[in-house]
């Protein structure tokens, strides 16, 4: 594979753009921190949404999907699939009420709720935590996907891709600030989207892929089509299917995904004009990630299995790239290279703005907490409006290259994505409850994240050494321990300490209620929840029917979504 002048032109003319919007707006994102880290607190809810959904297209999100795919089919993508319930639980019950709090970091949330040394250590504790150790190795596992890409696409070596992505997004990450990334990113996404897209309808067309219905049909791939697991497959189903959606999405913290918001998602929401454009950001950010997107990387992934049916084909195509990046997220960069000049170009252009978009954000979202709730909150708290900035764009150049070295030592995007799933498990429950249970403090907080930290350093060192300490077991099984022994340890603490005095509750029920009762409307929400849930898995599963040639079932998804989507409409003065 050969890329051409046309290729490199559209690489080069993004790169551009992205250059030309940072320096832009550099301007207005240098005044201070909030403009810096919130655009200011004005940014409209389509804005924001569609920041969201490139964001949570990183470049590594193709190659989870279709490896996902390839090993336990469509099926297989319910793992993450179950985190709308994550979503729709924010739209409805939490988008309004972090917009409404007026904070910077949703670290800051903890000295607003919580009293005493402890709040203030639980606050830069986690900025340390979730801002560089958490937050990095999100970011090695998608320079890891760079690193293929790069390998696939160009020949590149690790440390050359590394080099040659990382400059342009750090420059502008450190030039226009949260607005710069917001502006790139809707622009990166439309790409995206595009390119996906139109790289699958060429690959369909390939002679080998022969049409949609030839794929669907083809030995290698007539079993991995259902969107429902083998129901008597135990291990299977309760792996990929029973456990995401009875225990997984409630009980555990995933960036993107967290269980009552967080992360660059509460960021988002913060940044918005209001609490409506806030609620309606996160909502768009629910449909489209869930159901409007995912099916490109899935096809693909379908057709990847008729040319590379397994890691030996994949190993024998590209010789030249180490034995330990071998693993079936390879095939979705493996399948670009058919595509012809031109769209090649744009297709290579669209993985690169997924990268940007994501490292972007979490560049930002990690020096903001670095910024706000550690460098200002404890080593420089007089420190004025440029100091901060400086600092953050500091922050960010060192984030991006301790990600860039940690990537080096992984080996597939499912592993990290396993691995992240692992270190939240069992907080989950406790970051729903936290606004409206009194008795939870910081020592909850404290105790669910030493503890869910512990065991899934247990689990992931038990397997590197091939089970040398006990017996390994399943990745549901261990999720399944880590929330219950989490949980266990979290509750226990939280009924055997104080909590935050009567006058702090006071202030913060007051700051984030109002007047109104904690379950103001509350039956209203939780049907609009149902509703949204259903809608939004109805119509993720109609474009898939219709793509199966299931045209009737696929229509009468379509008005389940459409009538879903009128009872929440119906309902809007109740819940907006």
């Amino acid at each position: 594979m050969v890329l051409e002048t046309i290729d490199f032109l559209i690489i080069i003319s993004f790169f551009t753009i992205s250059l030309v919007v940072g320096i832009v707006v550099s301007r207005s994102s240098s005044k201070n921190a909030d403009s810096f880290f919130l655009s200011g607190r004005n940014m409209p809810w389509w804005l924001l949404g569609v920041s969201m959904v490139a964001t949570t297209f990183a470049a590594d999100t193709p190659n989870l999907v279709a490896g996902i795919v390839r090993t336990t089919g469509v099926a297989g993508n319910w793992e993450w699939w179950a985190f709308l319930l994550t979503g729709m639980l924010t739209v409805f019950f939490y988008a309004r009420l972090w917009r409404r709090s007026g904070i910077t970091t949703d670290l800051e949330f903890y000295e607003l709720r919580y009293d005493g040394k402890s709040a203030a250590f639980l606050r830069g504790f986690r900025a340390i935590y979730l801002g560089v150790v958490f937050n990095v190795i999100i970011m090695g596992t998608v320079c890891l996907a760079a690193i293929k890409i790069g390998h696939v696409m160009f020949g590149f070596t690790a440390g050359r891709t590394l080099i040659i992505a990382s400059i342009v997004t750090v420059a502008y990450s450190m030039l226009g600030g949260l607005k710069g990334v917001l502006i790139t990113d809707f622009i990166q996404f439309i790409i995206a989207m595009v390119g996906s897209i139109w790289a699958t309808w060429y690959i369909l067309d390939l002679p080998q892929i022969n049409g949609l219905q030839q794929l669907i049909a083809h030995p290698n791939v007539v079993d991995k089509i259902y969107l429902l697991p083998d129901f008597s497959n135990t291990d299977l189903v309760l792996g990929i299917f029973i456990i995401p959606i009875a225990v997984q999405w409630w009980s555990t913290w995933y960036p993107g995904a967290e269980p009552g918001g967080g992360g660059y998602v509460a960021q988002r929401m913060l940044a918005a004009k209001d609490e409506k454009n806030a609620t309606a950001a996160v909502l768009f950010f629910n449909l489209a990630h869930y159901a409007l997107r995912p099916w490109p990387w899935i096809i693909i992934g379908l057709a990847s299995l008729i040319i590379y049916p397994n890691l030996e084909a994949l190993a024998t195509a590209f010789p030249g790239l180490e034995s330990q990046f071998i693993k079936n997220d390879l095939s979705y960069p493996a399948m670009l290279t058919f595509l012809p000049a031109g769209l090649l170009g744009l297709v290579v252009t669209s993985l690169v703005a997924a990268f940007m978009s994501t490292i972007s954000t979490h560049l930002n979202w990690g020096s903001s907490y670095i910024v706000n709730d550690f460098y200002t909150r404890f080593i420089n708290p007089t420190a004025t409006e440029s100091q901060k900035v400086i600092t953050g764009r500091i922050s960010i150049i060192i984030l991006m290259v301790i990600a860039g070295l940690l990537s080096l030592i992984l080996e597939e995007a499912k592993d990290a994505f396993d691995l992240v799933i692992q270190i939240g498990a069992g907080s989950g429950l406790l970051f729903i409850l936290r606004w409206f249970w009194y008795r939870i403090n910081p020592w909850s907080e404290i105790t669910a994240m030493v503890v869910s930290f512990c065991m899934a350093l247990l689990f992931f060192i038990n397997t590197r050494l091939d089970g040398l300490l006990f017996e390994d077991i399943a990745s549901y099984e261990k999720i399944c321990i880590n929330v219950l022994i989490t949980s266990i340890a979290w509750l226990t603490v939280t009924f055997l300490t104080v909590p935050s005095s009567k006058q702090t509750l006071e202030r913060f029920n007051a700051a984030i209620f109002g007047s109104e009762s904690k379950f103001h409307n509350f039956q209203y929400k939780t049907i609009a929840f149902l509703l949204g849930v259903s809608g939004v898995y109805s119509l993720l599963f109609a474009i898939g029917k219709m793509l199966y040639g299931q045209l009737w079932l696929g229509c009468t998804l379509l008005l389940v979504f459409a009538m879903c989507s009128i009872g929440i409409f119906a309902m809007r003065k109740k819940l907006f």
